[in-house]
């Protein structure tokens, strides 16, 4: 090939992974004509050895593969369902033979939407297959420098071919190459200082084995417990400043995934960075999931020794971009790469498309979407910090899951549901939300982390909480509920749920959570502590606050359908009449 050939796209995408792969088909499908380049050093046919970390999906990742990307039915038919999350703390660290010697949250039924464990290199081999159908160029070669010029000058990506090399000419570049960090090096973009991610400095070391023996976790029989697979959930194995995941891959029902995430001031990489050395740790600290991996047949086994980083900028007004872990990566527990990965993706989009468009307000949706991001990927970082102190002790972890997950599900999962993140004024909502939350001095977050840690140091006993149950607290609540019924009514369409219900109700269940808390942990004095009394005014002034904002949303809303769809053919019905006939087909047979 011609060295000096050049070639002008809309939009090169550096990776063809995850993040690349469905950032190439939400591109196609939200902007008609889009010219797309997606470059790539692996060939378009993976291998088992490209089977990675980062395989099971929440609500919100899998909610975008199969609304926004259309990939419901193919998730369905090639990949395995998930049924939420489980978490086991040892009753004792020298007894790990069987789930017996665990204290176990089990999922009890099936998550409020379809969730799915992703054979990573299966699916993305797919989708850019999907992709290159669709219009998009694949080059299988290696991007080995890049020029990035201001404004809406065209960028150039030098790529290495097989044979030979070639300048590619984009309106706008996005980094989906994972950590190569090309654009994050090129301008000093990543951040990688343990100091500057809350402390976070992790490791973590993986393997997959296919042919197992899964009888040794469960047996499929759970009458009275369950109505979801305890198989087909994720597994949590909790210990002292290590937690490890257990993900089914495929329809077989025989292939793992098993990898440990290890904070390095109490687990170092030297000892846990081989395959032998990950087994003699299972072996004695986990000893059902050495039996696991033994009954199998090994396919692979990775370590990365430092997983946290993140960047400075995501959104450029020079039109770059940076997604996925190209972008950031704090700790898989909850699975927030690919959730994180599909607010970068639908973000990039609406911003490239009213660049391309030459809207006047591009400009501006560039930077408000880039302080979303920012500040979304800050507070994602935020609740990963002093995890090494908390896993390993059910009564503070099991407290911190139902916590988070109260946000979650609250504020985060109808945040997104009704793109909300792409509205103006609610992105300044939530970075003061976000401020109260996690990052001002003695956040409400702060203060519960605090208690958890005092709860460690003083070898306090306040309960298990689990968090897929609604007996725990006050009112038959559980962090499972929702405060708007935008899944019964599909209120998919922008704006149409209601994320303000979600946020004061949330509120006001933080204040009855920590009252619980601080009771199970200092008892009366704790809940009527100065500091106590001062959140909850501070909550309940949130919560007066957000209530008027909602009566201002519900007014504008009043004449909006909750589905347009719906409304449509409800008022189309009015004019359905019965009509008792059959067309005739007794001619067509004789013809």
């Amino acid at each position: 090939m011609n060295s000096t050939q050049e070639l002008v796209y809309d939009v090169v995408i550096m990776g063809a992974g995850f993040a690349g792969n469905c950032q190439a088909r939400h591109l196609l499908l939200k902007v008609p004509n889009i010219k797309i380049a997606i470059v790539d050093p692996r060939p378009p046919e993976r291998t088992t050895k490209d089977l990675k970390v980062g395989e099971s999906t929440v609500e919100i990742a899998a909610t975008f593969l199969s609304k926004e990307l259309g990939l419901y039915e193919y998730l369905i038919e090639n990949q395995a369902p998930k049924h939420g999350l489980s978490f086991h703390w040892p009753k004792d660290p020298n007894q790990t033979n069987s789930t017996d010697d665990y204290y176990n949250i089990w999922t009890n039924g099936l998550p409020p939407t379809e969730s799915f464990q992703l054979n990573r290199a299966k699916f993305e081999q797919d989708l850019l297959q999907m992709n290159r159908n669709m219009g998009a160029t694949f080059y299988n070669g290696r991007v080995v420098d890049l020029d990035l010029t201001s404004k809406d000058e065209l960028h150039t990506v030098e790529v290495k071919l097989e044979d030979g090399k070639i300048n590619l000419k984009a309106k706008h570049v996005v980094d989906a190459a994972g950590r190569r960090f090309l654009i994050g090096k090129k301008i000093d973009n990543v951040i990688l200082d343990p100091e500057e991610l809350y402390g976070i400095n992790t490791g973590s070391s993986w393997v997959h084995v296919k042919g197992i023996d899964r009888s040794i976790i469960d047996n499929g029989y759970h009458p009275d417990t369950s109505i979801a697979s305890h198989y087909y959930t994720t597994n949590h194995w909790f210990g002292h400043g290590h937690w490890i995941w257990m993900i089914p891959l495929g329809k077989s029902g025989k292939e793992l995934s098993i990898g440990v995430v290890y904070h390095q001031n109490v687990i170092p990489t030297k000892d846990i960075n081989t395959f032998e050395k990950f087994k003699a740790f299972l072996k004695e600290n986990h000893t059902l999931l050495y039996h696991l991996i033994e009954s199998g047949e090994f396919i692979d086994f990775n370590n990365l020794p430092r997983l946290a980083h993140k960047s400075r900028k995501m959104i450029s007004e020079d039109n770059w971009y940076v997604l996925g872990d190209a972008a950031h990566m704090f700790d898989p527990f909850y699975s927030p790469g690919l959730s994180l990965t599909a607010l970068d993706i639908e973000s990039v989009t609406e911003c490239i498309r009213a660049k391309l468009a030459q809207e006047a307000d591009a400009e501006k949706k560039q930077a408000f979407y880039n302080r979303f991001l920012v500040t979304n990927s800050n507070s994602y970082n935020y609740i990963y910090q002093r995890h090494e102190k908390h896993l390993g002790n059910a009564c503070a972890m099991s407290w911190r899951t139902y916590l988070e997950d109260m946000l979650w599900f609250g504020v985060l999962l109808p945040m997104y549901i009704g793109k909300w993140f792409l509205d103006f004024e609610f992105i300044s909502q939530y970075e003061s939300i976000a401020n109260f939350l996690f990052f001002k001095k003695n956040s409400l977050f702060a203060g519960f982390y605090k208690i958890l840690d005092e709860v460690v140091d003083r070898q306090l006993n306040i309960g298990l909480m689990d968090f897929t149950r609604n007996d725990q607290l006050f009112f038959k609540y559980g962090p499972l509920q929702f405060f708007d019924d935008y899944l019964k009514k599909t209120k998919f369409e922008p704006l149409r749920c209601n994320v303000f219900a979600g946020i004061k109700g949330t509120f006001l269940f933080f204040i009855l959570a920590s009252a619980k808390l601080r009771f199970a942990a200092f008892g009366i004095l704790g809940v009527l502590s100065p500091r106590n009394i001062f959140f909850t005014i501070q909550l309940l002034a949130l919560y007066l606050y957000v209530s008027i904002g909602e009566r201002i949303y519900l007014f504008k809303m009043r004449n909006v359908p909750a589905n347009t769809a719906v409304d449509s053919m409800r008022k189309e019905f009015k004019n359905y009449q019965h009509q008792p006939q059959l067309r005739s087909w007794k001619e067509a047979i004789k013809a």
